[in-house]
């Protein structure tokens, strides 16, 4: 089966459709699928409810939906650093299910594990906890968490082999793993593409019986939400 699709346009053809649920991974603006999120924004889908740590910043990664209003609703545990999400929520026109983040990516993992739902103390006594199942455990109460099975994950790794094996670079993990295993569909967006085998064991972080289409991004631009530079005395 040919996993490689030639660009991120087509790689979303015939998957993506109005209303779905889909999980984007990354962490702020770290391990985003660029290419895969522009390509979204081109396909003009609307009313998705994205799953996704935060919503990108003002004019980059999921920003750029957001601008568009293609998304109507943001399942996500952060939710600072773009003004437009601010003014959209505060509006009433975006709705949010704020999710701690620890929670947010057990969702997930549970979602790709097959399981759906799970307890945790997370949230107890908070609006988190609004409207949800609450049992006591060894005298102890807990909130239950429904897991979270998006339609499509769009994901981003550093290597893949053709076979969808894939391989992430440092920080860049982050959430990618958990949205890739959660999705019924996975499309990942990759910056190299090898031969079958070419990847030792050891270099594979997620199996590629998860990934469902691949797409190369040689060149993304990574770019940093806040550059700081601490000035050093003497120079």
């Amino acid at each position: 089966m040919n996993k490689i699709f030639p660009s991120a346009a087509e790689a979303l053809k015939g998957v993506v459709a109005d209303g779905q649920l889909l999980a984007v991974g990354g962490f702020g603006l770290c391990g985003i699928p660029e290419a895969l999120i522009d390509a979204l924004r081109d396909s003009g889908v609307k009313n998705l409810t994205a799953i996704s740590n935060n919503a990108g910043v003002d004019g980059f990664g999921l920003g750029k939906l957001l601008e568009t209003r293609q998304i109507k609703k943001m399942i996500s545990s952060y939710v600072g650093e773009n003004k437009e999400f601010e003014r959209q929520f505060l509006a009433g026109e975006l709705e949010l299910e704020f999710t701690p983040q620890g929670t947010l990516a057990e969702k997930l993992r549970a979602g790709g594990s097959g399981i759906p739902a799970f307890f945790t103390k997370t949230g107890v006594g908070t609006v988190v906890a609004d409207g949800k199942e609450l049992r006591e455990f060894d005298g102890e109460t807990y909130v239950m968490e429904r897991s979270l099975v998006p339609d499509v994950s769009l994901v981003k790794a550093w290597r893949a082999d053709k076979s969808g094996n894939l391989q992430f670079r440092l920080t860049a993990r982050n959430f990618n793993p958990a949205v890739a295993m959660a999705g019924k569909l996975c499309i990942v967006e990759v910056e190299e593409i090898v031969e079958t085998g070419d990847m030792v064991p050891d270099q594979i972080h997620l199996p590629g019986i998860y990934v469902h289409r691949l797409v190369l991004n040689k060149h993304p631009e990574k770019r940093i939400e806040k550059r700081t530079v601490t000035e050093k005395a003497g120079v």
